[in-house]
């Protein structure tokens, strides 16, 4: 496939898994990712502050604080690459921006143990399939941390997703009640 096809594919997959989610959303929570043993022990984790029809990390944020952990979240530069703020869990340290919500503060370069971030689908490569911009794939060529994506149910497909060179792999993808690792 052309970079031309992979595009239109991807813009296709993304109107559907879009509307599917629209049509199927319940909310639910991923604290259960807490007791990962990639995530137990770990001091600095990256997440995000889910909006609409996302998986939900409202609970799991305040958790991994409650926690201890350094939770760090993305704030989207004009370039469209991610730099991190750490976070407090006060949610008047937001400020929305467009749809989505991002950090008040100075951003950091933080070593980061674990990043937690969305997907709209993911296949069993660990290939995810976001919104489109690239933001979380140049952030995630950056670093070495262990990347989980959060899908609702019936998000992991075992049918292989459009891929360009610079498409980047999660380690695993949660859903509600479970977590699958990839090989590799």
């Amino acid at each position: 496939m052309s970079k031309d096809e992979i595009s239109q594919a991807k813009t296709l997959l993304r109107d559907q898994y879009r509307r599917q989610r629209a049509d199927s959303f319940i909310n639910d929570s991923w604290l259960h990712i807490t007791t990962a043993t990639e995530i137990i022990g770990k001091q600095s984790i990256a997440s995000y502050v889910s909006y609409g029809v996302e998986p939900s990390t409202e609970d799991l944020n305040q958790k991994l604080i409650a926690d201890g952990i350094h939770v760090y979240l993305p704030r989207t530069l004009k370039n469209n690459d991610l730099e991190w703020v750490l976070w407090d869990g006060n949610p008047k340290n937001l400020k929305k921006v467009g749809k989505v919500f991002e950090p008040i503060g100075n951003a950091v370069e933080p070593q980061l143990d674990v990043i937690i971030l969305p997907a709209l689908h993911i296949d069993q490569s660990g290939n995810r399939l976001g919104q489109g911009g690239g933001s979380y794939d140049r952030a995630l060529a950056k670093s070495n941390a262990w990347k989980i994506a959060l899908v609702h149910p019936g998000e992991i497909t075992s049918d292989p997703l459009p891929v360009t060179e610079f498409d980047q792999q999660v380690n695993a993808a949660a859903t509600p009640s479970t977590i699958i690792r990839f090989a590799g």
